[in-house]
Formats: structure tokens, sequence, C-alpha cells
């Protein structure tokens, strides 16, 4: 009884000072949401296959030759990235480009490649720097972190939900080589008067390796301060121009 007893009153303190670390930290500041610890294991994942080919039923958001699904974020003009030898690449300075269709529930599929150079940048925050965002909101991020060599918060690592988890594994290929991120979303669900009834799920898969598991997430991402939930519809899947010439081949969607 008294072991038992104990053993509450440790539990109690501890708990208790999570929440007092929790309330003191200023929210105002980027650093009060990044988690260094602890780091996902590497895994060194099978042989990354070539193009993934679609299954009969997805719709090709780039299959190499045209940009024409996809428009600047920013103000909805033609996309203004790069594309060369059947690659989209991000133009530097450009902005964020995102579909023009719009989606819900999905499976995903992306191909894409962190320039060599990313190693030698000087401003390693921007080491292959971008992300994935499903319905404008919610992004898988994209990030040089092969082998955990560029040091980042755990929860701002390539395979994370930017600053919600970390994932279970760095299954990165090696900087300059082809990674695939298979996607699994199911969108968010909301009540009549607009208050959240469901949050969005993902699982993804990265080079074949499981590395998030039906992960509930949080809420829009925010680089400053805490998730949160807003009424929304379908929306485009958005790629991020971070800094960073990272390279897109063979992306393509399947509405569920």
């Amino acid at each position: 009884m008294r072991k038992t007893l104990f053993c509450g009153l440790l539990a109690g303190c501890h708990l208790a000072a999570n929440a007092q670390d929790i309330f003191q930290k200023d929210y105002t500041k980027p650093e009060a949401t990044e988690v260094w610890e602890p780091k996902p294991k590497i895994v060194t994942p099978g042989a990354v296959p070539g193009m993934v080919a679609p299954p009969s039923d997805a719709t090709f958001l780039f299959n190499g030759k045209t940009l024409d699904n996809w428009v600047m974020s920013a103000d909805g003009s033609p996309c203004q990235w790069n594309l060369e030898d059947g690659v989209m690449t991000v133009k530097v300075g450009s902005g964020d480009v995102q579909t023009k269709q719009k989606f819900g529930d999905c499976q995903l599929h992306v191909e894409f490649r962190i320039p060599a150079e990313a190693k030698r940048s000087p401003d390693r925050n921007n080491a292959g720097n971008s992300g994935v965002f499903l319905q404008e909101r919610y992004e898988v991020q994209i990030f040089d972190s092969y082998r955990d060599e560029t040091p980042l918060y755990a929860n701002g690592q390539i395979g994370s939900i930017y600053k919600q988890v970390i994932p279970l594994a760095n299954a990165s290929s090696k900087t300059g080589e082809w990674n695939t991120y298979d996607i699994y979303y199911t969108a968010p669900r909301f009540r009549f008067n607009g208050s959240l009834e469901k949050p969005a799920c993902i699982t993804l898969v990265h080079n074949g390796v499981l590395t998030l598991n039906h992960f509930e997430i949080q809420g829009t991402i925010q680089y400053i301060g805490i998730p949160r939930y807003e009424l929304h519809d379908k929306a485009s899947v958005k790629l991020q121009g971070h800094g960073s010439a990272v390279g897109f081949r063979n992306l393509w969607i399947r509405e569920l």
C-alpha cells in the first residue's frame, strides 16, 4: 500500500513538473515548440525503386511533361517552378505551388530529390527544406536528414508532421538521390456549427518504411505557437518553396 502511494506521489510530482514546464514556455518564440529528443532511429531502406506506376484510378498531378496542373499559391498565377528532364524543381525565391484541383481523403504518392549541394548550404536550416501540404494546411516535412548529419529538432526533420510528431524512423535516401512518400490521409470532420468532430489522420510510408502510423494531426502547421483547427472544405495539395531547389517527379493521387 505504501509503495503504491509512493509511486503515485512520484507520478503526480512528475506530471506537475511537466505541466509547470509547459506553462513556463514562451509560445511567442519558435523554440517553444521544438522537440530535440528522442531522435528517430536510422533505418536504411531497401533499394528505392524507380518511378512507381500509378494504379488505374489515380490522377496524375505531375507526369514530367507539363506544369499545367499547378499554380503559384500566393496569387494563383501560372506555376513558375522549373521543368527539365521530367523533374519539377523549386525555383528558389518564387514561393509555394499548389494543385488547381482540390482534395479531401486521399492516397498520395510523391517522389522527391534533395539536391546534393544541400550538404554545402551555408544556411543549414534551408538544407533541402520543402514540404508536402495536405489541404494546404498540414505539412509532411521534407528536409536533408540523411544519417542525421544536419542538426535540427526531431519534430522538424524529414517525415515529421512539422512540429507535431517525431517520425518512427529516419529512412532518408542519400542526399541527391530520390525518396518516395506514400501518404494515406483522412481529412478532418467538422460539425454543423464549425467545431471539430474528428481530427485529420495520416499514415506515411517513406522509402518503403512505415514512419507515421495513423497519427492524428493536431491542427494547422504553426512555426510559432500551438496548432489549431479551422473550418475548411476540400483544398489543394501544396508543395513548399523554402530556399532549396528540391525536385519532384511522378506525383499522383487517388481520391478515397
